[in-house]
C-alpha cells in the first residue's frame, strides 16, 4: 500500500510539474490601453503640446514572446484622426489590425476608440509601433520587443543586459502644421530641428544636456542594443565611439553575425547589435546623424547623442558627482560623411540569413516598379503661392508613374472584402508604362505622373518578385520601401538601371536576408521576393513620410485561398466607420 502511495504521489508531482512547465510555455494575451492625447513636451528650450500615447514621448515599450497575442485598446482624446500601425507584424489573417489610415481601416476620430487584436507568429527580435495618420508618428511611436518563446533561447550568447534606442526626429513646431503648410504651398516641408535618441536630442543641442540618455555597461560584459529608426523623413548613420558592433538581427529576423563600426538604418528599419565592454572604462558617445542622398535639397545636419557609460566612471548621485568624481567628457565617434553612399551600400549588402532559406525559385508574378519623385504643373485655378516647388510647380511622387491617392469615405480593405465599387481600381501597372533611362537624364515629359487609387491583385500563394528601381527624376534618393503584412527576401541590390540579363546572376538564392523594409539605393535598384500567403489589402510605400504624402505608394490586393485558414478574418465589431 505504501509503495502504491509513493507511486501515486510521484505521478501527481510529475503531472503538476508538467502542467507548470506547460503553463510557462503557453502563449499569453497582453492587454494594453493607449490614450492618444496632447501633452506638454519641452525640447530645445521650447514647450510644445505634442500628441503622445499615455502622456509618454516616446510611447510605451511593448514586450511579448513569439506566439503571444496583443490586445491594445486605443482611445483618441486628441484633436486629430489617428490610427496605429504595428510595423513589421505579419498580421496573418488579421489585416483589420494593421493600421494604415484608409487602407485597412477608417481613422479613429477624436473621442472614438478601437481595439487592435493580433498574434505574433514566428517573429523574434525588434519591431515597433507608430501612428499611420498624417505626420502624427513624429511623436506617436514606441518599441515592440519580441523575445523567443518561453524555454527557447537566442541564437547568440545571451546578453548581460539590453537597451532599446529609438532614433527620432523633432520639429520645434507642430509637425501637423509643417505638413499642412507644405501641402498648401506644394513645396518641400521644413526639415526637422533635431534628431533624438529615446526622445532626447542629447547634449550637443541647446537646453538638452540634462535629458541626455545614458546606456550603462560594465567591463567585460556583452550587451544587446536594439536600434530603431523612427525618424519621419531621414535615413541615419549610427555609431558608438571606439566600439565595434556585431549585427545579429534586423526587422525581427535573425541574421548571420557580422561586425561593423557603423549602422545605416532607413526609417522603419530596426537592427539588433551586440556590443562588448572591451574599452578603457570611460564615457563614449552613441551618435546618429543623417545619411542624405538627395541632391541640392536642404536637410537636418545636426547630430543626436546618448552616452555609453562604464560602471567604474559612473556617479551614483548628483551630489556624489559634485563632491568627488569629475564628469568625464564623452569621446565622439567618427561618423561617415552625410552623402557617403558607399558606406551605406557596404552595410546593407552585408546582411545574410543565418542559414540556407527556401527562396521561391519559380515566379508567378514578375513585377518591375519605378519609384521616385516628380513635379506637377501648377493647376490653372491655383495662385502662385500654392505652387512653390521648383519653377512654380508642386512636388509629387509615384510608383510606375502612378501617384497614390488615399480614399476618404471607406478603407480599401473594406471595399475589397465586400466588393464595393468606386473606392479603388485593380489596374496598377506591373511594369512602367514607358521604358526610359531610369537613372539618366530623364525627359521632362515624364516628370508629371498620373494620380489614382490603384491596386495590384495577387492570387493566394502566388510567388512574387518585385524589382524596385529608383529614378533620377527631380533627384535620385535612397528610398526605404516598406511592405505591410509581409516579410520578404532581398536577393540583390545595385546601382544604375536593373539589367535582367546580367543582374539576375547576382541574386543570392541561398541565404538572402529577410526584411520588411528595403533601402533601395539612390540611382539604383533592389530585388525582393515573397509568397502571397496573407490575404488582404497591403500597402507598399516609401517610409519617408514626405514621400507617402506625395504619393509614393501602391497596394497589393491578395485574394483569399481555400478555407478558413487561408482567408482573412471578418472585420471586428468596433472597426471605425468613415
Amino acid at each position: 500500500m505504501e509503495a502504491l502511495s509513493r507511486i501515486f504521489l510521484l505521478g501527481l508531482c510529475l503531472l503538476l510539474a508538467s502542467s507548470a512547465m506547460s503553463t510557462l510555455a503557453d502563449p499569453k494575451a497582453h492587454h494594453h490601453e493607449f490614450v492618444i492625447q496632447a501633452t506638454p513636451v519641452k525640447r530645445l528650450c521650447e514647450t510644445h503640446n505634442s500628441i503622445t500615447v499615455n502622456g509618454q514621448y516616446p510611447g510605451p515599450t511593448l514586450v511579448v514572446n513569439n506566439g503571444d497575442t496583443l490586445v491594445v485598446k486605443v482611445t483618441n482624446k486628441a484633436r486629430y484622426n489617428v490610427t496605429i500601425h504595428w510595423h513589421g507584424i505579419r498580421q496573418m489573417r488579421t489585416g483589420w489590425a494593421d493600421g494604415p489610415e484608409f487602407v485597412t481601416q477608417c481613422p479613429i476620430r477624436p473621442g472614438g476608440s478601437y481595439t487592435y487584436r493580433f498574434t505574433i507568429q514566428g517573429q523574434e527580435g525588434t519591431l515597433w509601433w507608430h501612428a499611420h495618420s498624417s505626420w502624427l508618428r513624429a511623436t506617436v511611436y514606441g518599441a515592440l520587443i519580441i523575445h523567443p518563446k518561453q524555454g527557447d533561447s537566442y541564437p547568440f550568447t545571451k546578453p548581460n543586459r539590453q537597451a532599446t534606442l529609438l532614433l527620432g526626429e523633432w520639429w520645434d513646431a507642430n509637425p501637423i502644421d509643417v505638413l499642412k503648410r507644405a501641402t498648401r504651398t506644394g513645396a518641400a516641408p521644413n526639415v526637422s530641428d533635431a534628431y533624438t535618441i529615446n526622445g532626447q536630442p542629447g547634449d550637443l543641442y541647446n537646453c538638452s544636456k540634462k535629458g541626455t540618455v545614458v546606456v550603462p555597461i560594465d567591463s567585460g560584459e556583452t550587451n544587446l542594443l536594439r536600434v530603431i529608426n523612427a525618424a519621419l523623413n531621414q535615413p541615419l548613420f549610427f555609431s558608438v565611439a571606439n566600439h565595434k558592433l556585431t549585427v545579429v538581427g534586423a526587422d525581427a529576423s535573425y541574421t548571420k553575425p557580422f561586425t561593423t563600426k557603423v549602422l545605416m538604418l532607413g526609417p522603419g528599419q530596426t537592427t539588433d547589435v551586440l556590443i562588448t565592454g572591451d574599452q578603457p572604462p570611460s564615457r563614449y558617445y552613441l551618435a546618429a546623424r543623417a545619411y542624405f542622398s538627395a541632391q541640392n535639397a536642404p536637410f537636418d545636419n545636426t547630430t543626436t547623442t546618448a552616452i555609453l557609460e562604464y560602471k567604474s566612471v559612473r556617479c551614483n548621485s548628483t551630489a556624489n558627482c559634485k563632491k568627488g568624481k569629475t564628469v568625464i567628457k564623452p569621446i565622439m565617434p567618427q561618423l561617415p560623411a552625410f552623402n557617403d553612399t558607399n558606406t551605406a551600400s557596404v552595410f546593407t549588402k552585408s546582411f545574410r540569413s543565418p542559414r540556407k532559406v527556401e527562396v521561391p525559385t519559380e515566379i508567378d508574378e514578375n513585377l518591375f516598379f519605378t519609384i521616385g519623385l516628380g513635379l506637377n504643373k501648377c493647376p490653372k485655378h491655383f495662385r502662385s503661392r500654392r505652387c512653390q516647388g521648383p519653377n512654380g510647380t508642386r512636388f509629387t511622387a509615384s510608383m510606375n508613374n502612378v501617384s497614390f491617392v488615399l480614399p476618404r469615405n471607406m478603407s480599401i480593405l473594406q471595399a475589397y472584402q465586400q466588393n464595393i465599387p468606386g473606392v479603388y481600381t485593380a489596374d496598377f501597372p506591373a511594369n512602367p508604362p514607358r521604358k526610359f533611362d531610369y537613372t539618366g537624364n530623364v525627359s521632362r515629359s515624364l516628370w508629371q505622373p498620373n494620380s489614382g487609387t490603384r491596386g495590384y491583385k495577387l492570387k493566394y500563394g502566388s510567388r512574387v518578385q518585385v524589382v524596385l528601381q529608383d529614378t533620377s527624376i527631380v533627384t535620385p534618393e535612397n528610398h526605404p520601401v516598406h511592405l505591410h503584412g509581409y516579410d520578404f527576401y532581398i536577393l540583390a541590390e545595385g546601382f544604375g538601371n536593373f539589367n535582367p540579363k546580367t543582374d539576375t546572376k547576382k541574386f543570392n538564392l541561398v541565404d538572402p536576408p529577410m526584411r520588411n523594409t528595403v533601402a533601395v539605393p539612390a540611382n539604383g535598384w533592389a530585388v525582393i521576393r515573397f509568397v502571397a500567403d496573407n490575404p488582404g489589402a497591403w500597402i507598399m510605400h516609401c517610409h519617408l513620410d514626405v514621400h507617402i504624402n506625395w504619393g509614393l505608394a501602391m497596394v497589393f490586393l491578395v485574394d483569399n485561398g481555400v478555407g478558413k485558414l487561408q482567408s482573412i478574418e471578418p472585420p471586428p465589431a468596433d472597426l471605425p466607420l468613415c
